[in-house]
C-alpha cells in the first residue's frame, strides 16, 4: 500500500499510523520531496479529476491567476502542496482523503 501526501500533513500521518496498526505494509511518499512523475499524476487525475486539487487550501489561494485557471496537472506540478491528500493506492484501487468512506473501504474485510 502506498500513501502519497506530505510528511507534515496530520491527516496523512493519522492514516499511515492507523493502517500500520491494522497490519498493512505501508510506504509513504512525500510529494514535495519526491514529486509525482507525469504518468503518475496523469493516472491520479484520471481517477479523481479536479478533486485532486484542494481549492480550500492557503497554497491554492496563493497561486497566481494563470495557474488557478490552469488544469489540475499544471497546478500540482507547480505547487505539490495543493494536491488533496492523502491519496492511498491499495494495489490497483485508489482512495482520496481519510474520511469514513475511505476508512470503511480499507479497514473492513
Amino acid at each position: 500500500m502506498m500513501i502519497y501526501g506530505l510528511q507534515t500533513c496530520a491527516i496523512c500521518q493519522k492514516a499511515r499510523k492507523t493502517l500500520e496498526a491494522k497490519g498493512f505494509d505501508v510506504s509513504f511518499r512525500d510529494v514535495r520531496s519526491e514529486p509525482l512523475s507525469e504518468a503518475e499524476l496523469s493516472r491520479l487525475i484520471e481517477e479523481f479529476g479536479d478533486r485532486l486539487v484542494d481549492r480550500k487550501s492557503n497554497d491554492y489561494r496563493a497561486l497566481n491567476d494563470w495557474l488557478k485557471n490552469s488544469e489540475a496537472e499544471a497546478q500540482i506540478t507547480a505547487q505539490p502542496k495543493v494536491m488533496a491528500r492523502p491519496v492511498i493506492r491499495d494495489s490497483d484501487k485508489f482512495f482520496l482523503g481519510w474520511d469514513e468512506t475511505v476508512q470503511e473501504a480499507l479497514l473492513t474485510d
